[in-house]
């Protein structure tokens, strides 16, 4: 699109006003040897396409005129375009050259379409295809290809021009088909004058700025892209990389368009909008180095830019000026204003669009003086562009040099005291060997009296287990004990009796009296056999443990001691009483344990039950309640399988409507020496010994369910790989 190409010429400086001329027949001489002269004087034109209108002897005079052509475009005058799009027009004039005139004539020609050039009715040379067939029509624009023009001095000659304007499908109002022709001698093209001869400006040095803009923005994009890279939280080297890259690419895309022999509309938009991309994030970057908001005037300049950009899908404007100023003028503006706060930054920005607004002032005095300014152009407005994406590197580079300066004499800074501190670290060093070695003697103390109070707590809690134990099998020993006893008093009795009847010869009175001897001694041996069952369980259950597991009744396990805890507490405490509830799996059976120590976890949950309703009953009994508190202790097993809806195994439940567990203590009662027992009455170490039975010894869990002034029940999981 020629949108983005005028912009780039305004860029580098190519400049595309020419000298205009008039009178019907131009006659040309020693002005050529002046520099490039515009023939755009006498042209008559007409739309259509007769490959007779290039005759001499054609009458033209029915033909539209060219009049003020605007910037030497022959097909424009005023606000009007003469041809639209796909559309063939012929442009004929007559030239005179001056007789005395002698030197060759050069022929160069600029357009935005193809045409043919004939002189006195011949063709001399074609750029591009002339077609009116739009699919054969083949655009060529090279200002640089230049042929000789066989003008013969001192005759007139017709020029005419066979030209097509092509098919672009945007912008919808093409304003853009321009054509020119410019005329010289061979000796101006030959001459190093740059006065004369701007072609050696235009083309040579453009190019060359075109390598340098280019390799200048190339090189501060991979800069400051490596620096994102390492310090990825220093955004604004990402932002300005990004900015020059899109200038980068914006730079090859116009250079490929001003070089190319075809249009290529999307593709300059495509750079229009980088060109928009890449600026407008010099001006966010330069927000963001003065710590400023983006506000609601950052994003009018972005819109003004963006509407020229589109704009030119409709037609081609290709006026940046308004935005452009304002753009200068924000910077400026931004740059005042943080003078204060970011000296250094404020005074290179206020350079770099000094310098520009210097280079836009000596464009406009020059014009105004009349004085040829293309050297000037080409020189200045290569550097006015990079000044911009240059002075935000300068900065950047001298902002992070500062960082890194400052960085360095933070670090001489820490190794001066880290010098200073290590020799009070020396010094107190040895001071905390010392310290640490009699602390250590010190813990070392503590850790074996520790370990020492450990034993014996956890003896005192067996002892305290074991006399449960042994007062629970001595109230049940006491009872067959009791029969036994009564039994053989009786027996004595009843013996007497029968040598009494003996010796009075009562043989049936003696018989029927040792039968009832027979019975008390039947009844004597089946409560001594008890007994003697009684103590042989209590040996079994009270061996040392081997820490192997065998096939144990849980029900009978879980009776036994809930009975034992019982009827110890009884022993202690006549006044107890309490109810015993039980509720067991028949389905159990026997399952692989280690009876000594599951005996010892439920006779210390149970212990604990009893322990928590006596407590409440006393503080019923304290509080002369009218309510009815009756102590309960219940003891539940079940075989809990997978089908049922759990995870597979043996459960066994001890609860009690006591007080329950206070919230704040529920998550301490397994941590060793916790106790909420008076001083004296606990060791702290029942439910840390039961915890650890439960998990390590049997691979289950141990866990409890409480409610203040609800009761507790503490639950024994046992998992299915030991059953």
């Amino acid at each position: 699109m020629i949108m983005a190409k005028y912009l780039f010429f305004f860029l580098i400086g190519l400049p595309l006003g020419l000298l205009g001329q008039s009178s019907d027949v131009q006659v040309l001489g020693d002005s050529l040897n002046q520099g490039w002269t515009t023939l755009d004087k006498g042209w008559n034109y007409q739309k259509g396409d007769d490959l007779s209108w290039a005759q001499p002897n054609y009458d033209d005079s029915q033909w539209s005129s060219v009049v003020n052509p605007e910037n030497g475009n022959l097909n424009s005058f005023e606000d009007n375009d003469i041809a639209g799009k796909n559309e063939i027009i012929w442009f004929r004039k007559r030239v005179l050259l001056d007789s005395l005139f002698s030197e060759t004539i050069i022929f160069r020609i600029g357009q935005a379409g193809a045409s043919e050039i004939y002189l006195d009715g011949k063709l001399l040379h074609s750029f591009g295809v002339v077609s009116r067939d739009p699919e054969n029509f083949v655009h060529k624009s090279a200002p640089d290809d230049i042929f000789v023009l066989p003008f013969i001095p001192g005759r007139e000659h017709l020029l005419a021009v066979r030209y097509a304007t092509g098919s672009q499908d945007f912008p919808l109002y093409n304003g853009s088909s321009a054509i020119e022709i410019q005329l010289t001698t061979i000796s101006v093209l030959n001459s190093p004058d740059l006065s004369r001869n701007n072609s050696l400006i235009v083309f040579p040095v453009g190019f060359l700025y075109f390598l340098i803009s280019l390799g200048a923005t190339s090189l501060i994009f991979i800069l400051f892209f490596t620096l994102f890279l390492f310090f990825p939280k220093e955004r604004i080297n990402g932002y300005f990389a990004l900015s020059t890259f899109c200038m980068s690419v914006w730079i090859i895309f116009n250079f490929i368009g001003i070089s190319a022999d075809s249009h290529f509309f999307w593709p300059n938009i495509f750079s229009g909008i980088l060109l928009l991309a890449g600026i407008l994030l010099m001006l966010f970057c330069i927000y963001r180095i003065f710590n400023r908001a983006v506000g609601w005037w950052f994003w009018t300049i972005c819109f003004l830019f963006l509407a020229t950009v589109v704009s030119n899908v409709v037609y081609p404007i290709d006026d940046y000026t308004v935005p452009l100023y304002l753009y200068l003028i924000t910077i400026i503006v931004l740059s005042a204003r943080s003078l204060k706060t970011n000296k250094e930054a404020a005074l290179i920005f206020i350079c770099c669009i000094g310098l520009i607004f210097i280079y836009f002032a000596s464009g406009l005095v020059f014009s105004a003086l009349g004085i040829d300014n293309s050297a000037f152009n080409v020189y200045a407005s290569g550097l006015s562009f990079m000044l911009l994406p240059l002075s935000i590197a300068i900065y950047l580079g001298y902002s992070f040099s500062q960082r890194t300066k400052s960085l360095g004499l933070q670090l001489l800074a820490v190794k001066k005291l880290s010098f200073e501190n290590a020799k009070i670290l020396s010094e107190q060093k040895s001071t905390l060997e010392k310290e640490v070695t009699q602390r250590t003697l010190d813990l070392k103390r503590s850790l074996e009296n520790l370990k020492s109070t450990q034993g014996q707590l956890i003896q005192s809690e067996k002892m305290a287990s074991l006399g449960e134990l042994t007062a629970g099998i001595a109230h049940e020993i006491q009872n067959p004990l009791n029969f036994v006893n009564n039994f053989s008093e009786i027996n004595i009795e009843l013996i007497e009796e029968l040598q009494a009847e003996l010796k009075k010869g009562e043989y049936e009175e003696a018989l029927t009296i040792s039968n009832d001897v027979k019975d008390n001694q039947q009844k004597i041996n089946h409560h001594g056999k008890r007994a003697d069952a009684i103590v042989k369980g209590m040996l079994q259950h009270s061996r040392k443990s081997s820490a192997e597991k065998e096939p144990t009744d849980i029900n009978k396990l879980a009776d036994e001691y809930l009975r034992l805890a019982y009827h110890g507490l009884r022993a202690k405490d006549k006044s107890f009483n309490a109810t015993l509830e039980t509720d067991f799996d028949e389905r159990i059976g026997k399952v692989k344990v280690i009876p000594q120590d599951l005996g010892r976890v439920i006779l210390n949950l149970i212990t604990n039950a009893f322990y928590a309703v006596n407590e409440k009953k006393s503080a019923f009994a304290k509080a002369n309640s009218t309510q009815v508190y009756v102590p309960t202790v219940s003891v539940i097993t079940k075989r809990n399988s997978p089908l049922e809806g759990g995870k597979g195994g043996i459960i066994i439940s001890v609860k009690d409507n006591g007080n329950g567990i206070p919230k704040h203590v529920v998550d301490k009662i397994f941590q060793p020496f916790f106790t909420t027992k008076p001083t004296g009455e606990g060791t702290g170490l029942g439910l840390s010994m039961s915890y650890d039975i439960i998990t390590k010894g049997h691979g289950g869990e141990l866990k409890v369910e409480t409610k203040e002034n609800g009761g507790t029940e503490f639950i024994i999981s046992i998992p299915n790989q030991t059953i």
